[in-house]
């Protein structure tokens, strides 16, 4: 299956079962928003929740908080948001249609990454066992080749960037030879810059003096709040601020799915410390994230680290977390050392001291930040695009079956009367009550079980408890389980635990 049809077939799984829609969609749409839908709202609060609970309550010096979307404008312009925050745009004059010069530079280059991987995929096919994919990247001439040239156009295009010389942007596309995907040709404009962030007018003022912004980040809410965080709950350094929270980007080019959308959300932690000390709490929070992502057992496989070699202007150390999606390895989340940018920078423009007093030291300083920054709906693809699978059960029989991790699950339990009479109901009604206090509890009592139990795979339940006429006699259940399809006998009484043990957040922190 190609990359681009194991995307249409999550995005259509995603609509037919209740986890994704199209926005307005009886309106024909609107592009790059989507609503999340009864199981997609369920996954993505317990994607929420697994992060807040690592993030927040299992740390004692981290706190939470919830930021307004409307912040007052010198916030962005003391960000620098205002002033960069662009991307660089280009037109083809034969389609008119606009992208993203970076997207189709980006585009180019993940060509060529695919011709490694065909050569990559060359060497395995050879060698068998014995092959050596590390060793085989560092010698190969051909991976070797097609690396340098991968790297030379990188360099080139961060220093077009850095130096604000958006016709040597340009020529590169040109010298790419790089196409219109709609036209085919390369009769393009210049480049230009384009500020992302959506502005409004604010109250009855109109005109400049009115114009305010949504959010383009969270992280600034956090900023702005620190002072009134460490006074009002005595933090002491080093301490961290959590938010969860929608952003919005003007993004010119947003596509695949809900990985670049113009409003999405982000799980973010400011984690601020005495300068001199952010090089270990960096190390520190690379090694957390990664274990974050590992109790997940989404595959190690799945997962690529780097740290990057060119910098922001506010960034002493910085490193991706990449994702292997259905449209190839894309960021996730990032870890950021920022310095003491952010809250120098607040000082400057809003004239408030924004420091940290040490009464031991006597001390009295601006605090360095490390950061972590996940995109929650990316985590969201990335949880379901992974569980996707189409599985051959021998003799003609398949099923679709969504392998989210059991905590992470929609749906915990699906409760299964055989038939719809004989006190059986009843009985499994009394179930549903017991479960549903700590649990989501789906009752479907309609079609076979067989069918019924197809349903629950295809969106991703990992228990399915059925009620036999055997229940009413040794008040007992037949426990099946998703992945495996293993059935179990289980005592009633024995249920809340032997659930619990399975699904519960717990099970991602034993």
């Amino acid at each position: 299956m190609s990359q681009e049809d194991g995307l249409k077939k999550v995005i259509s799984h995603a609509k037919e079962y209740g986890f994704v829609f199209p926005s307005s969609e009886i309106y024909d749409g609107l592009s790059a928003a989507y609503d999340y839908g009864q199981l997609g709202s369920e996954l993505k609060n317990n994607i929420k929740n697994y992060w807040w609970t690592a993030m927040v309550r299992m740390n004692d010096n981290i706190v939470g908080i919830d930021a307004a979307i409307f912040m007052h404008p010198k916030t962005w312009k003391a960000s620098g948001h205002v002033d960069a925050f662009n991307d660089p745009l280009i037109d083809n004059k034969d389609s008119k249609k606009r992208y993203r010069a970076d997207v189709l530079i980006e585009d180019h280059i993940a060509k060529i990454d695919k011709k490694i991987d065909k050569d990559v995929a060359k060497g395995l096919k050879r060698f068998g066992d014995s092959f050596n994919e590390a060793e085989f990247r560092a010698t190969n001439t051909n991976v070797l080749r097609r690396q340098k040239t991968i790297d030379d156009i990188n360099d080139r295009f961060k220093d077009a960037m850095n130096g604000e010389n958006l016709d040597a942007v340009k020529a590169l596309i040109e010298e790419l030879e790089i196409v219109c995907p709609v036209s085919g040709s390369k009769n393009w404009t210049d480049v230009r810059q384009f500020n992302l962030m959506f502005n409004t007018e604010l109250g009855a003022v109109s005109g400049d003096a009115g114009i305010i912004y949504l959010r383009p980040e969270t992280a600034q809410g956090i900023f702005v709040n620190f002072l009134n965080v460490q006074k009002s709950g005595r933090m002491k350094l080093p301490f961290g601020i959590a938010q969860i929270g929608k952003a919005f980007r003007n993004e010119i080019i947003a596509r695949q799915f809900i990985f670049r959308m113009r409003e999405f959300e982000q799980m973010e932690m400011q984690f601020f410390v005495k300068p001199g000390t952010q090089a270990e709490w960096y190390e520190h929070w690379k090694a957390e994230r990664k274990k974050w992502h590992a109790s997940l057992g989404l595959g190690d496989e799945n997962y690529r680290f780097h740290d990057h070699i060119k910098l922001a202007h506010y960034a002493d150390a910085a490193c991706d977390i990449e994702f292997n999606f259905p449209m190839g390895f894309k960021e996730l989340e990032g870890v950021h050392s920022r310095t003491d940018f952010d809250l120098k920078s607040h000082e400057e423009h809003s004239g408030k001291k924004l420091r940290f007093f040490d009464p031991e030291t006597k001390e009295s300083f601006v605090p360095y930040v490390v950061e972590t920054s996940i995109g929650l709906d990316r985590m969201f693809l990335a949880v379901l695009s992974n569980a996707y699978r189409e599985e051959d059960l021998g003799e003609g029989n398949t099923r679709t079956v969504l392998k989210v991790p059991y905590a992470l699950a929609p749906v915990k339990v699906a409760i299964l009367p055989l038939v719809k009479k004989d006190g059986l109901p009843e009985k499994a009604e009394e179930i549903l009550k017991i479960l549903r206090i700590n649990h989501n509890v789906q009752y479907d009592a309609k079609d076979g079980i067989g069918r019924r139990y197809r349903r629950q795979d295809a969106i991703g339940t990992p228990l399915c408890i059925t009620i036999d006429h055997d229940s009413l006699e040794d008040n007992a259940v037949t426990v099946r389980e998703r992945d495996g399809m293993t059935q179990e006998r289980i005592a009633i009484s024995d249920l809340a635990s032997y659930v619990d043990a399975r699904v519960s957040m717990a099970t991602l922190f034993s």
